[in-house]
């Protein structure tokens, strides 16, 4: 739309210049009065003549303004004209009362009256030929099949060194190499080394790979062409192709240079592995970029790097040796890197002098760069919204809540009844993870709402942690199921506030018997299906590799598992419901509460406290309470253990 608006305004300007110049150049619309020499000598005798000015010709031609000032044009043969100038006006001219000018009037050029034709002819034709052009697509069609990379020069402030990218110390040694050799590749050529023709920069989401690409090119001082897989692939067959050919050969000529894909799975997928045939225009794409990256042309000085967070299905004819030729993970960063990283972002802030860096990294795991920028971004929102004149540890703290569960809902109007129910919930959780050393420690406990929970538990790890055990994956499923059994216990009800925690827990137990091997019924072995691989096409044909009775075991197994630590659970709270309940009569006083105090109430130093061996009980009985209204959660509990004790000893007595 803004281009036919753009467009349109063009030719109106255009339209309205075209007429300004025709009236420019027309002379004026003025109507010529001739006389003959008889009369102006008549009025030269009558004294009505102001000005005579003189137009040299083959006849004298007289342009005279008379005192009314009116004007008329007469012929004067030249004979008569040196007569009529001393017989009629040589005397007044003298005397000046008449303007006699005996210079000749320049005469108006012919070739002037056909500008204004030959540009009216030269606008119809230009617009005639634009229209037919749009018409038939001609000027998109030309440049249909050129390259769309952005080229970033060598002086450009957009490249950043490496000393700009915090963290990836591995990364940026592995891609020291290739910086060395664009800056010297004779070092590398006389010893008959070949540096790698392309670099595949793997990595979850958010975790650096375009800015350390960026940082590559920086370092080097080269030019820097940036493209996206998906700019390559359009609607009609052969134009991605044209494409990579075109974005090759402006790469040659500004070699030695960087050509950086990004997200190159759009362009790169396993070919074959559609259902019903492939795709025509990303395949034959395809093709072109393994042809160009290592074909029968040479790309010297011509390094490809590429980005993606899904490797598993980007064709194998891409990774082989000679195309890229090097895989470089680029993973989440750990605390001392997440440190350097938030110093980085820190830059420009005003941070208040509370803020300890290397505490926010402590408890931000698995945060990529990207989501610690936002973080100490979602923290000044947060500082110049309250009107705070330094970003406080306040607001990093509230900010780092914010992005993992989303803003607090202060203002939703929460029953007392649900209320109660939530500080139950969220303080089952955060009991029972303290009575394992596997699990995290506590951070904060809310019962504010934040995004789709009605509550929200925080931990804070110590520790960076790349792999589990089975002893922590049991830990952490006897925690999830912390909610669901402290409903049970104290409000005699369930709700469906525990549906997410069963869907992990439940999911943490499959994975641990199917893909782990970690159920010493069915052994060491894998049973993973691949149910979540995404190319259905590659894994259609694909049978299941277990039978139906070892499926049923699978299914009992889970079972087991998540059985088990719902009693672990339900004993562990039973044997500390009076933390229980005076964490949660704590949470609805004051809604939020923090490590120290929760420590306070569990009677603790920071330290974990260790499982007592207590015996099993009996299965929960769940009933329906109708108003808890007015009641603490103490007072809710000690009724509720009031009506089993009386139905206990009817029991007996019938």
């Amino acid at each position: 739309m803004k281009k036919r608006m753009g467009g349109t305004l063009f030719y109106f300007v255009l339209i309205l210049l075209l007429f300004a110049t025709i009236r420019f150049f027309r002379p004026p619309n003025e109507t010529v009065v001739n006389k003959s020499v008889t009369e102006f000598l008549e009025d030269l005798k009558a004294d009505k003549v102001v000005a005579i000015t003189m137009v040299e010709d083959t006849d004298s031609v007289a342009h005279v303004k008379l005192k009314d000032g009116s004007t008329f044009v007469t012929l004067i043969p030249d004979a008569a004209t040196e007569n009529i100038f001393k017989s009629y006006i040589q005397e007044k001219v003298a005397n000046g009362d008449i303007k006699y000018n005996l210079e000749p009037t320049k005469v108006r050029p012919y070739y002037l009256d056909f500008i204004p034709s030959l540009l009216m002819i030269a606008v119809v034709v230009f617009i005639w030929y634009r229209l037919m052009q749009q018409n038939s697509g001609g000027g998109r069609m030309n440049s249909f099949g050129k390259s769309k990379a952005r080229m970033v020069d060598k002086n450009s402030k957009k490249l950043i060194t490496f000393k700009d990218v915090a963290g990836l110390v591995e990364e940026k040694e592995e891609l020291g190499e290739i910086v060395d050799f664009l800056k010297n590749p004779k070092r590398f050529t006389e010893m008959g080394a070949r540096i790698p023709k392309g670099v595949l920069l793997v990595g979850p989401p958010g975790t650096g790979k375009t800015y350390l690409s960026r940082a590559v090119a920086g370092e080097a001082g080269v030019p820097f062409f940036i493209m996206s897989g998906s700019d390559f692939v359009e609607m009609f067959v052969g134009v991605g192709a044209s494409r990579v050919r075109d974005l090759f050969d402006n790469a040659k000529k500004n070699a030695p240079c960087i050509i950086f894909i990004d997200e190159i799975d759009a362009v790169g997928r396993r070919r074959g592995a559609g259902l019903g045939g492939g795709h025509d225009e990303r395949e034959q794409t395809l093709n072109q970029l393994l042809v160009e990256m290592d074909g029968f042309g040479t790309n010297e000085g011509v390094i490809v790097m590429a980005a993606t967070n899904r490797q598993d299905i980007l064709d194998p004819a891409l990774l082989r040796p000679g195309r890229f030729d090097r895989t470089v993970f680029v993973g989440r960063p750990d605390i001392i890197a997440r440190e350097e990283i938030l110093k980085i972002h820190s830059k420009g802030k005003r941070i208040g002098d509370d803020v300890d860096l290397r505490l926010i990294a402590r408890r931000t795991p698995g945060f990529t760069p990207a989501d610690l920028e936002n973080l100490m971004n979602e923290a000044a929102l947060l500082a110049a919204r309250n009107g705070d004149a330094n970003i406080s540890m306040e607001d990093v703290n509230e900010a780092s809540i914010k992005v993992q569960a989303g803003p607090a809902k202060k203002s939703k109007i929460v029953s007392e009844k649900e209320r109660r129910l939530t500080a139950v919930h969220e303080s089952g959780h955060a009991i029972v993870s303290q009575f394992f050393p596997e699990e995290h420690p506590v951070h904060m406990i809310t019962i504010i709402p934040r995004g789709q929970a009605g509550g929200f538990t925080a931990y804070a790890p110590e520790d960076d942690i790349s792999f589990q055990t089975k002893g922590m994956m049991e830990a952490q499923i006897v925690s999830l199921l912390g909610g669901r059994v402290a409903e049970s216990l104290v409000l005699e009800d369930i709700s469906t506030g525990a549906s997410n925690d069963i869907e992990r827990a439940t999911q943490i137990a499959r994975a641990m018997v199917t893909t782990y091997g970690m159920s010493e019924r069915l052994g060491t072995i894998n049973f993973d299906s691949g149910d979540n691989e995404i190319f259905v096409g590659r894994d259609l044909g694909r049978a299941k590799n277990y039978s139906e009775r070892t499926a049923a075991e699978i299914d009992e197994e889970v079972a087991r598992i998540i059985n088990e630590a719902y009693i672990k659970c339900r004993d562990i709270l039973r044997e500390n419901m009076p933390k229980l309940l005076k964490l949660s009569d704590a949470l609805l006083e004051k809604e939020t509460i923090y490590r120290k105090e929760f420590l306070e109430i569990m009677e603790m130093e920071g330290d974990k406290t260790e499982i007592s061996n207590s015996k099993t009980y009996g299965d929960d009985k769940v009933l329906t309470k109708e108003s808890v209204e007015g009641k603490t959660i103490e007072e809710i509990y000690k009724e509720n253990k009031k009506e089993d004790s009386e139905k206990s000893d009817d029991n007996k007595n019938n």
